[in-house]
């Protein structure tokens, strides 16, 4: 394709994509070359944890071309997830009987919703452009999807790791395609954080070490997702009730004053988790948190996990009878796992 045919292909692939639902589509070459010593480092640093994956496909991560070999280009696309009849977070954090569960996983599997449209993008660029080499990733592969939106043009990496918007805040999920097509590329974004430091201040666990430095060991996200065993018992008081993920660093950010609600009824709330007692949702048995969350990024957990987490947030709420009795009805469970935990909130429970 000439250089003309190939611009005019990039304008309609942004048009394409804000008719899929996404909120803005860049373009940017695969030169991570700038990002990759600074990778290494955190991975040396052991910030990864338990994330081996993190490490074990070396530069393929900052090195696209390598992770899919013909990549001369990566179409970013940009898609709110913020479901706009949640219940207010800051109310749900403030009520320690409550459960928080971070604002993303309130609706369906954002791997799902976001996968499908990338690749309904991906068919109609075949279909104007004919057969081309390329693959979609949605949070699926060693792709470093910040860096690589940043040099897309939507957006900058805030200080809390996270892609910054001025329009969007950091409300949204980000995907990709890897291509063989030349597109021409966007202007990155410059940087708009200043001095603010509002995410580093407000971090339950102080999980953001500097600004734009995270170490995941820390972070209420990977103790609630990533972390497959026991949670560290000084880190469990800092959890608060936020049995999945964490949002307060997105909370805070002054920018997210401007973040927009989801478009898609995909991330509207299911079994009204933006505001579930911590009690009801602690007395699912493996058959209802799998029924229930069947089509949710949640699920991935396991009820075990599930049970786990909710039992350090029920030791971190007020000792009422209602509490102690749900501790008490998994005190002898089969998981050790779920044991330690339990042990551990009503030991709390009794101290109190």
């Amino acid at each position: 394709m000439h250089d003309q045919d190939l611009g005019q292909l990039a304008r309609r692939i942004k048009d394409w994509g804000r008719e899929l639902g996404f909120a803005a589509v860049g373009i940017a070459d695969g030169d991570l070359s700038a990002a990759e010593a600074d990778l290494q480092a955190w991975l040396d640093q052991g910030f990864h944890g338990e994330m081996d994956y993190m490490a074990r496909h070396g530069v393929k991560r900052s090195r696209p071309a390598e992770l899919v070999p013909g990549t001369v280009r990566v179409i970013s696309a940009r898609l709110d997830y913020f479901p706009p009849q949640a219940a207010d977070a800051h109310t749900v954090l403030a009520d320690a009987s409550a459960a928080y569960v971070s604002r993303y996983a309130l609706g369906r599997d954002y791997h799902k919703v976001l996968r499908n449209r990338l690749q309904a993008l991906a068919d109609r660029i075949t279909a104007a452009a004919g057969v081309h080499h390329y693959r979609v990733f949605t949070d699926s592969a060693p792709v470093m999807e910040v860096e690589l939106a940043a040099k897309s043009g939507l957006g900058w990496r805030g200080k809390h790791t996270l892609l910054l918007n001025r329009q969007h805040g950091s409300w949204f999920f980000l995907g990709e395609i890897y291509t063989d097509l030349p597109l021409p590329v966007d202007t990155p974004e410059t940087e708009h954080c200043g001095t603010c430091r509002a995410c580093l201040d407000v971090c339950p666990t102080q999980a953001i070490v500097a600004p734009y430095r995270l170490d995941a060991r820390r972070c209420i996200s990977y103790l609630t997702i990533e972390l497959k065993g026991s949670i560290p018992p000084e880190l469990r008081p800092l959890m608060g009730n936020r049995i999945y993920g964490c949002d307060d660093c997105q909370l805070v950010c002054p920018w997210n004053r401007f973040a927009q609600t989801a478009a898609l009824p995909d991330f509207d709330v299911r079994n009204g988790l933006d505001s579930a007692k911590l009690v009801a949702l602690f007395a699912w048995s493996e058959a209802d948190f799998n029924e229930r969350l069947a089509g949710s990024a949640i699920r991935r957990i396991g009820h075990e996990r599930w049970l786990r987490n909710i039992a350090v947030a029920l030791g971190n709420a007020p000792p009422t009878p209602e509490a102690a009795s749900a501790l008490e009805t998994r005190r002898n469970h089969p998981s050790a796992l779920v044991r330690e935990h339990v042990a551990w909130a009503l030991a709390r429970h009794a101290a109190a």
